[in-house]
């Protein structure tokens, strides 16, 4: 590619991060029709730039919403945690249990949680599937204030789509104090939890579950297991 392509190209690429694309576009030698034709001509060889660009553009907004609430969006319901709750290496995963990616990926967090004793997997529930990820988030918050979040997220998983059999099965499977578990499942602070986390998914833009952050970025879908660790400790 030419020095001028690439200046043109350079030019696109640093309009789109909000950098220095004001100040490139003077250095080219010619006035605005050169200009406008080489940018076309840079379009027309490479059209993936405007996706690029527009990505860019995406995740750099959704790194400045991030920075926002970023105390509150690492903070875990008391409970909720796989992993070192104390550990350094922060990922917080917004899930639902009817959610067939955040099944799929729970593999990928177990494997994080072995290989790395700083790791700490916060979970946010985000219900947002059906009306028994609900059910399935409030017994999930119920489980952690019994400090059996870790069996009851296994169990739920593995039950399969959240209805009121699985729930109880997961339940069972995790020793859940059953008449303790109903008094958090009825809490206005259970409901309100799940509310704080869809206001936040909403702040940060985030497309569905499951969603990651970890080292200030946002991860989108099922990302697997080399993402995850790279992110986690970015």
């Amino acid at each position: 590619m030419s020095q001028f392509r690439t200046i043109v190209l350079a030019s696109l690429f640093g309009l789109a991060g909000g950098l220095v694309g004001a100040t490139l576009a003077p250095m080219l030698p010619f006035g605005h029709a050169g200009q406008v034709k080489a940018v076309r001509e840079a379009l027309l060889e490479r059209p993936e730039i405007l996706s690029e660009a527009a990505e860019k553009l995406k995740s750099g907004e959704a790194e400045k919403q991030l920075a926002q609430v970023a105390p509150q969006a690492l903070k875990p319901f008391p409970g909720a945690v796989i992993g070192n709750p104390q550990g350094s290496h922060v990922l917080v995963e917004f899930m639902d249990y009817a959610c067939g990616y955040c099944r799929a990926s729970e593999e990928d967090v177990a494997k994080l949680v072995a290989a790395d004793p700083q790791a700490q997997v916060v979970i946010r529930q985000l219900p947002i599937l059906t009306p028994e990820s609900v059910d399935a988030a409030k017994m999930a918050l119920a489980a952690a204030k019994q400090g059996k979040f870790a069996a009851f997220h296994k169990a739920m998983f593995a039950a399969g789509r959240p209805n009121a059999q699985t729930i109880a099965a997961a339940a069972q499977s995790a020793a859940l104090d059953m008449a303790a578990a109903q008094k958090v499942v009825a809490d206005p602070a259970t409901q309100a939890e799940i509310e704080a986390n869809l206001a936040l998914a909403r702040h940060l833009g985030l497309g569905g579950t499951p969603s990651w952050i970890a080292g200030g970025k946002i991860l989108g879908g099922a990302v697997g297991y080399d993402a995850l660790a790279a992110a986690i400790k970015g």
